[in-house]
């Protein structure tokens, strides 16, 4: 590895499992954990192709993660993921024992970490998930924004070519 901070590294794989996220039509998020130096679980959205509404990037992350150390408590790992958790991921971070989840950019709509709701710090749950946020915030939205300003763009395309005759239309 280069001279980056571990941090950086471990985001910026997060991140390439955001492009491929994106490459393949999911909403871009990847997640990366680590215990120690060692990473036990990357992934990224699959909700599209696995037709699984759970398929997360931090759910299958977690999944790989678990099925690594043989165990479903995950003491001592860190999650890097490029977006705050939704409440789904959040409950999964508490329920997997995740000692620190580091995200880029927050989600405040839609956030489950901290943002909306403060799932991974409630003082009625019996385990609490250290946090940090802004790791490569900007790296982490403008994947994020390209991906739905494409998406806005094909819909618009699409939308133009309809109105055209069928023999006109492109494929």
């Amino acid at each position: 590895m280069d001279n980056l901070s571990p941090d950086i590294q471990f985001m910026r794989m997060a991140l390439r499992e955001a492009g491929q996220a994106a490459a393949e039509g999911e909403v871009p998020c990847g997640a990366v954990i680590v215990l120690g130096n060692a990473v036990i679980g990357k992934a990224h959205n699959q909700t599209e192709m696995l037709n699984d509404p759970t398929a997360h990037a931090e759910i299958l992350a977690i999944t790989q993660a678990t099925q690594a150390v043989g165990n479903w408590r995950l003491n001592g790992a860190v999650m890097y993921v490029t977006k705050e958790p939704c409440p789904m991921c959040a409950g999964a971070l508490v329920l997997s024992r995740m000692k620190k989840v580091v995200w880029g950019m927050t989600d405040p709509v839609r956030g489950g970490a901290v943002s909306k709701f403060n799932i991974l710090n409630d003082a009625d749950l019996n385990h609490a998930v250290e946090v940090e946020t802004g790791l490569m915030e900007e790296d982490c939205k403008a994947v994020m924004q390209e991906f739905f300003q494409n998406l806005r763009q094909k819909s618009k395309e699409r939308k133009n070519d309809a109105s055209r005759p069928f023999f006109l239309r492109s494929l």
